[in-house]
C-alpha cells in the first residue's frame, strides 16, 4: 500500500472516530450549529445594513460583496473542521507530556498533530458559505465561465493551506510558551483581516494593507479567491498567491519540526 493511500484511509478512519463522537452528544452538536448560523445571520443583517445606504463598499458592490462574505465562511468552516480543534490541543499535549505518544508513533508527527479530530458540526459553516456565495453571484448577474471557476477553486485550496501554515506556526510555539491564548489571539486577529478586502485600508491605513497582503499575506487568503471569481483576473496576484502558499507551508513545516527537536519529554 502506498504511503498516501495509508494517510487517506487513517484520516477517513479519523473522520468516522470524530463523527461517532459527535452523535454521541447530539444536542451540543445541534447546539454548536445553531450558533453558526446565528453568527452567520448576524453577520449578513450587519453587511445588509450598510448595503441600505449605498450601493458600493470599496468598490464592492452588494453582489460581489456577499460572495467575499460567503468565501470567508466557507474557508473558515474547512479550517475550523480540519485543523483548529487539533491546534487548540496541542499546548495541553505539551503541558501534560502526552506529546511523547505522539511522537513515537510510526506516522507522520506534522500529520497527527493537525489531522486527527475533525469537528464535525463546522461543515455547517462550508455548506452555509457556499449557499451565500451562489446567492452573492446571482446578485452579480453572474455569467459561467469556467477559467474564473477553475482558478478560485485552485485559490481557494490556497487560501485554505495558506491560513492552515500560518496556524501551524503560532501552534508550534507553544513548545515554548507551553500556553496557547496568547497566540490564539494572535490569530483571530489573522480571521479578522481575512474577513475584510484590502479596499477598506486607505490614506493611513494603506501600509496595514499593504503589510498583510505581501509581508504577511494572511489577507490574500479570502481576497484573491474572491477577486478572482468576481472581479478583475490578476495573472500575477495568482502566481504570487500561489508562491506564498508554498513558502508558507515549506516554512511551517520546517518550523514545527525545530519547535519538536526543542521539546523535552515529560519522561525527561
Amino acid at each position: 500500500m502506498s504511503a498516501l493511500a495509508r494517510y487517506l484511509r487513517l484520516w477517513i478512519a479519523f473522520a468516522r472516530f470524530g463523527l461517532l463522537r459527535e452523535l454521541a452528544f447530539r444536542t451540543n452538536f445541534l447546539v454548536k450549529i445553531v450558533v453558526e448560523v446565528l453568527w452567520l445571520g448576524i453577520l449578513l443583517v450587519f453587511y445588509d445594513t450598510v448595503f441600505q445606504q449605498t450601493s458600493v463598499v470599496a468598490t464592492w458592490s452588494a453582489g460581489e460583496y456577499l460572495f467575499f462574505v460567503g468565501c470567508y465562511f466557507a474557508l473558515g468552516g474547512v479550517l475550523e473542521t480540519l485543523f483548529l480543534e487539533n491546534c487548540n490541543e496541542f499546548a495541553d499535549l505539551v503541558r501534560s507530556g502526552d506529546l511523547d505518544f505522539i511522537l513515537v508513533k510510526p506516522i507522520d508527527e506534522q500529520f497527527l498533530l493537525s489531522c486527527r479530530k475533525l469537528d464535525w458540526s463546522t461543515t455547517a459553516n462550508i455548506i452555509m458559505g457556499v449557499g451565500v456565495m451562489i446567492y452573492g453571484l446571482r446578485e452579480t448577474a453572474w455569467q459561467f465561465d469556467a477559467l474564473p471557476v477553475l482558478l478560485f477553486l485552485a485559490m481557494f485550496s490556497c487560501g485554505v493551506l495558506l491560513s492552515y501554515g500560518f496556524l501551524l506556526m503560532l501552534t508550534s510555539a507553544s513548545i515554548w510558551f507551553m500556553r496557547n491564548q496568547s497566540l490564539y489571539e494572535m490569530w483571530w486577529l489573522f480571521t479578522t483581516l481575512m474577513r475584510y478586502p484590502r479596499e477598506i485600508f486607505r490614506h493611513w491605513a494603506e501600509p496595514v494593507g499593504w503589510f498583510f497582503y505581501f509581508v504577511v499575506p494572511i489577507m490574500l487568503v479570502t481576497n484573491v479567491p474572491a477577486r478572482t471569481m468576481v472581479k478583475t483576473l490578476e495573472p500575477r496576484l495568482v502566481g504570487y498567491t500561489a508562491a506564498a502558499t508554498v513558502l508558507v507551508l515549506l516554512a511551517s513545516r520546517w518550523f514545527l519540526l525545530f519547535a519538536l527537536r526543542r521539546y523535552r519529554s515529560a519522561s525527561s
